[in-house]
């Protein structure tokens, strides 16, 4: 099998790859997508004063299994000079690559400089890409929007300054800051970053089925496609199945083994409760889901969640056959 592309010298078997999400791209659930299919894992993001700071719920996020390899450290951060000493920490635990986040719209951060409120300052983030570039052993990325508003969309600008300055990979998301996820993704935006740079292009936004895989890669030319919403309780996705194709059985036993994982990664109690918003994403589009779902969000054991899923699904299967 050939590589789909290059991250640098990196190969990357694959071209879809799972969005990191705070509170969903953990470890048990990269792993459920790398079985997948999955090309490569992104962490969840950290910040840059959690690295410096040293607390220790930051450095937890970066935690993966050898299995996830290559590994991408995702980090955000709005000062250059404390973002690359993060970035040598971190490097430190064994990337294979770190990305800088610049696409984050959350207020608290992108307000503050970070995430998305980097693309209101270019000349800022060459300063960061240089500095990595050349001073990390591994190679840096960026995800970034299309820019803070309708006014200032500049993501062709900062997409070449990003390359100029070393960068060996651009995720984009079609949206600006101020669209949030909200509003139509714009592939177009996309597909122009992808003609006026060399280095790898992922697209992101609006890829809710199998369909949208081969539409967005057909429509933008990009090397990848980042998944997010849709991939939460779905990673068929990655083996290009949708969730109606889907059979009651294997979706069962896939939350069986997703929550036996979350059990012995974060304790029996503790993983419980942490997959009650995985289970819920399961059922989705299944008949009746919004009336099993008060009660799934309740569970405080494997045991209720499996018998309420497995009743569950008994009922529909009979009703089905009638």
């Amino acid at each position: 099998m050939n590589p789909s592309f290059f991250i640098r010298n990196i190969p990357i078997y694959g071209d879809l790859i799972l969005s990191p999400m705070a509170g969903f791209s953990d470890v048990p659930y990269r792993l459920v997508c790398r079985e997948f299919g999955m090309a490569m894992s992104y962490t969840e993001v950290v910040s840059m004063d959690g690295i410096l700071w040293k607390n220790k719920k930051t450095f937890n996020l970066l935690d993966f299994r050898l299995v996830e390899r290559p590994v991408t450290f995702q980090i955000l951060g709005n000062d250059e000079d404390k973002i690359v000493e993060a970035c040598r920490i971190i490097e430190q635990l064994g990337p294979d690559i770190i990305d800088i986040n610049m696409g984050c719209s959350v207020s608290d951060i992108a307000g503050k400089g970070a995430g998305a409120g980097l693309l209101k300052n270019p000349s800022k983030i060459g300063r960061i890409f240089n500095k990595l570039s050349n001073i990390l052993r591994v190679p840096v990325t960026g995800k970034i929007r299309l820019g803070w508003d309708d006014k200032s969309r500049n993501y062709q600008e900062v997409a070449r300054i990003l390359e100029d300055n070393g960068a060996s990979l651009i995720a984009v998301h079609g949206r600006t800051r101020s669209q949030f996820f909200f509003g139509k993704a714009n592939w177009d935006a996309i597909a122009e970053v992808k003609q006026s740079v060399k280095i790898p292009v992922i697209g992101n936004g609006d890829v809710k089925c199998v369909a949208d895989i081969e539409r967005i890669k057909r429509h933008t030319g990009c090397d990848g496609v980042m998944i997010g919403r849709a991939a939460i309780g779905h990673p068929w996705i990655f083996q290009y199945k949708d969730r109606n194709h889907v059979a009651y059985k294997d979706k069962i036993d896939l939350i069986r083994r997703h929550l036996s994982l979350m059990q012995a990664y974060y304790g029996k109690e503790i993983g419980v409760i942490l997959f009650r918003k995985h289970v819920t994403k399961y059922i989705m589009g299944m008949p009746r889901a919004t009336e099993l779902r008060p009660f799934l969000v309740k569970c405080n054991s494997s045991d209720e969640i499996i018998d309420h899923i497995s009743s569950y699904a008994e009922r529909i299967q009979k009703h089905e056959a009638a």
